[in-house]
């Protein structure tokens, strides 16, 4: 396989018909049998894999040159749209953090990492919205089937969540942070896959649209105090690096069946 292909495989499986923003091939390659795969790469990995045979450094989290890579946080519109939602109302609840997201670029070294992987020719790529966008439908299916009667509690949708491997495995909980255990879920959305979280606003947005749980993988602390304080829904969060995973692990196996040798560090949980 070459860099081009990996990439479309990922897209794929994810239903993508285009590369988004935040994942890029950063240096093409081809004849890629041995791949290092890290939720996070730096340089120190690249010089890693270049003394150790391998072919080709895979990071998740988008590097520092994707400067536009905020973009896709604009798909949170999609999602909550996805569950009734009006577009007016959700693209005005993006726009403030989506304007933080776009200015900061320009604090960022956008050549760390690849001038580095350029230097040692070392194919070099990531993808991040493709595979969480896997995590957060497989995350969903499993709350849509546990919430389909109606009549599921907030710790039943906790225990379904946790029922992954990958939650299992982590150093991180799945946690009930706003509800009582014995409340009832109700129509509860898994909002993730979207860039990076949509804190206060997004879910705040989702609890006055009729729905009544948000599942969150991570949320700032003064956003968690602010939705606790209010209360008009609930929230549960479900892990960064153990979600993120989630969503990766199916791409690897994927990976594994096409014959390619595939070791995972820096996050991934298998």
């Amino acid at each position: 396989m070459n860099t081009r292909d990996i990439m479309q495989l990922a897209l794929d499986m994810a239903g993508f018909d285009d590369i988004p923003a935040d994942s890029e091939i950063y240096v093409e390659g081809g004849e890629i049998k041995k791949i290092l795969f890290g939720v996070d790469i730096d340089s120190s990995d690249l010089y890693y894999a270049k003394e150790n045979g391998y072919d080709a450094v895979i990071a998740h989290h988008p590097q520092g040159s994707i400067i536009n890579a905020y973009e896709v946080y604009q798909d949170h519109i999609k999602v909550m749209k996805q569950f009734g939602v009006p577009e007016e109302v959700a693209r005005n609840t993006i726009e403030e953090k989506y304007g933080i997201l776009k200015i900061s670029v320009q604090s960022s070294n956008y050549e760390n990492t690849i001038s580095v992987a350029k230097m040692l020719d070392m194919p070099f790529l990531n993808i991040h919205q493709p595979l969480d966008e896997i995590g957060r439908r497989l995350m969903q299916q499993r709350v849509d089937e546990v919430c389909s009667n109606g009549n599921a509690t907030l710790m039943e949708v906790v225990k379904a969540l946790s029922s992954f491997k990958e939650m299992q495995i982590a150093r991180t909980n799945v946690e009930l942070l706003i509800g009582e255990e014995k409340d009832r879920a109700g129509k509860t959305v898994i909002a993730h896959g979207t860039y990076t979280n949509g804190g206060y606003d997004v879910a705040n947005t989702y609890f006055e649209n009729g729905i009544d749980t948000v599942v969150y993988i991570h949320i700032a602390y003064a956003d968690y105090v602010k939705l606790k304080k209010e209360k008009k829904g609930n929230l549960i969060v479900s892990g960064h690096i153990a979600s993120d995973s989630l969503g990766i692990n199916p791409f690897v196996k994927a990976l594994r069946e096409k014959g390619l040798e595939v070791t995972t560090i820096k996050g991934i949980l298998e």
